[in-house]
């Protein structure tokens, strides 16, 4: 069981693309396209997207990535109905490689984080952070935007320069991974005992 994919764009051709890019990383991770209007035009429709998402959940999570700003829109409406999706706000092709490569190696989970206090991941937060996974049989990565972090490394996590709000996606994978994204989300669920 691996974490599936899901590219979402206005372009069926440019999603296909994307899956067909990512697809030789990782034969066997689920990905799938949902580009395009249902006529062939550009734009990206809901209906396509959520069956995407559900044929690409094999129990593991899926992860969403999204070429323009209302493809976000409608890849959130769609993970709002489905228990186990994130989208990830990441470099479209860039993230779809990264994702499957995490996919392909092991079990894996990931979720999403808003973070509530006031100065988001500042050293105190970080280094519980680093702390609580430190210790797992767990890779896990912490990304914002376009930039990643190693969760055991207080530095790099300093790095991702997060403020209050900021919407973090956690990826794990190995066999702990599960504990890994657990221990972070009751960490921001605490505000990170601030």
């Amino acid at each position: 069981m691996s974490v599936g994919l899901v590219i979402v764009s206005h372009s069926a051709r440019l999603a296909e693309g994307v899956v067909e890019l990512a697809g030789q990383m990782a034969p066997l991770v689920p990905i799938l396209a949902a580009g395009g209007m249902p006529d062939g035009g550009l734009g990206t429709d809901f209906d396509a997207v959520s069956r995407a998402l559900a044929e690409a959940d094999q129990g593991a999570g899926v992860v969403l990535l999204f070429d323009l700003g209302s493809a976000r829109m409608t890849a959130d409406m769609a993970v709002e109905m489905h228990d186990n999706a994130v989208v990830a706000d990441a470099p479209l092709v860039e993230g779809a490689v990264d994702t499957v490569a995490s996919a392909s190696s092991g079990p894996g989970s990931v979720a999403e984080i808003v973070l509530t206090n006031d100065l988001g991941l500042h050293a105190r937060p970080a280094a519980l952070l680093a702390r609580s996974v430190a210790e797992l049989n767990a890779q896990v990565t912490i990304t914002k935007g376009d930039h990643q972090a190693d969760a055991t490394s207080v530095l790099a996590l300093l790095g991702l320069a997060t403020t209050k709000g900021d919407r973090l996606t956690v990826t794990a994978r190995g066999h702990q991974a599960d504990e890994a994204i657990a221990r972070i989300q009751q960490l921001a669920s605490e505000n990170f005992g601030e």
